[in-house]
Formats: structure tokens, sequence, C-alpha cells
């Protein structure tokens, strides 16, 4: 177990360990956005629907609601950047869990969020624009993971980019390849494995998004903790084999 743990976010990378980091990250994003719309009415990974919303808005002449969309982009676009710089930075200092400093920094937003969205729901002024530009970073963070270590074959909450993936290879698993004059041109033929994967993306996606708002619903921001613990298992053993590294260092 604490070998597989190890494989999830450590510099050395399988595709095994990719689709199953994939997997973990994908409920935990469905989750998540479920969660956050239960809390505040409002999706945090749709940035098409944000931005959409912004154009809207812009021509409807509301300007605090153009003004809340580009809150939410600008904290997606910084969650991705700082997982980018974190990831780098693990790079360069040849650290063993390369991809767990994003996942500590979630798990530990994730934890304020748990703690402290109890506080902000009373705060009814406050608990809308920083739950969402919380989310939205914490959405960004984790996308720019997957993004990176699969060189942006996988996406965690881009649920358009994978249901889209999915009809393209299902066109092709359904293509009738028949007899052609030109023998030089290969026969179509769809990627079964990446058709699995996507779809179960898919499905990981919506459970975790029914689990979540079926916690939050019966909990509240406390849900959030159970996420936290998901993400933390996943960073902490490369985690504490770079601290272990360390100490060895400083004692030599």
């Amino acid at each position: 177990m604490i070998l597989y743990m190890r494989t999830l976010a450590a510099r050395q990378r399988s595709s095994r360990a990719d689709r199953h980091l994939a997997y973990f990250l994908t409920f935990n994003a469905g989750a998540a956005n479920a969660g956050g719309f239960m809390a505040v009415k409002q999706y945090t990974s749709h940035m098409t629907g944000i931005i959409s919303a912004m154009a809207d808005n812009t021509v409807l002449g509301d300007t605090s609601l153009v003004l809340a969309g580009l809150g939410a982009f600008v904290a997606f676009v910084s969650g991705a950047a700082c997982s980018a710089i974190l990831v780098n930075w693990g790079r360069r200092m040849n650290l063993h869990g390369e991809y767990a400093l994003p996942l500590l920094l979630e798990a530990l937003l994730l934890t304020c969020f748990g703690l402290f969205g109890g506080y902000l729901q009373l705060q009814t002024w406050l608990i809308v624009p920083a739950t969402v530009i919380l989310l939205c970073f914490i959405m960004g963070l984790q996308n720019a993971i997957i993004t990176k270590l699969s060189q942006s074959r996988i996406r965690t909450t881009h649920m358009t980019g994978l249901v889209t993936d999915m009809g393209i290879e299902i066109g092709k698993l359904f293509y009738w390849n028949i007899a052609d004059s030109d023998a030089n041109r290969p026969p179509v033929k769809a990627d079964r494995e990446k058709l699995a994967l996507l779809t179960s993306l898919v499905c990981l996606f919506f459970s975790g998004g029914v689990i979540g708002a079926v916690a939050f619903r019966s909990i509240g921001f406390s849900a959030a903790l159970f996420l936290a613990m998901l993400v933390l298992l996943l960073a902490i053993v490369p985690v504490f084999d770079d601290l272990k590294a360390l100490v060895r260092r400083y004692r030599a």
C-alpha cells in the first residue's frame, strides 16, 4: 500500500500512476464542485460558463456580476499557475514527490474551507465570493497537476473536453471500414483504452458530484474535510520521503 501511494505523486511516472491519480482527483473535483453549488448555488469548475456569463453581464451592464466572474476566472488561472510553480520548483529541487506539493496545498485549502465555512456562512456578504474564489483556485490547482503530468492528455474538471474525446473515439469505434482502392490508407480504429479511461473519468466526476452533494447537504462544510483527507493521502508518502531525505542530508 505504501509503495502504491508513493507512486501516485512521484517524479517517476507511469501510465498506471497517471490514470489512478486522475481517478482520485476527478472524483474529488466532482465532489467539491457539487458541494460548492450546494453551498453558494454556483459551480466553480466551469470556466466556459463563467466567461460566458461575464460576456452576458457586460452587455446587460451588471458590473458587480462581471467583477464576480472575473474574480473566479483569476482565481482559477492563479491556481493553475501556482501548481506549475510548485511542480517546477519540486523538479528543480529534485524532490521525489514532484507533484505532491500542490496536492498538499489543496488539502490545506480544503481543510480551511471545511473548518471555517460555517463562519463564512454567517457573513452573508462574504460567503459567496470567498467560496467561489477558493474553490476556483483549488480547481485550477488540481487540474494543472494532471495536465502537466499527462502532457495535456487528461483533465479532471473539463468534462466538455472529456465528453468530446469520448465522442471521437465512439465515432471511430463504429466507423465502417470498407475496402478502399488506396491500400496505403490505414483502417480507422478506436483507442479502446483511451475510451475506457475517458468513460471512467466522466463516471467518477458524476459519482463524486452525487456523493459531494449528499455530504454537503447532510453535514455542511465539514464534508470538505473528507475531501482534504483524500488529497492528503495522495501526497503524504512522497512528502515524508522528501523530508526524510532532507534530514539525512542535514545530518551528513
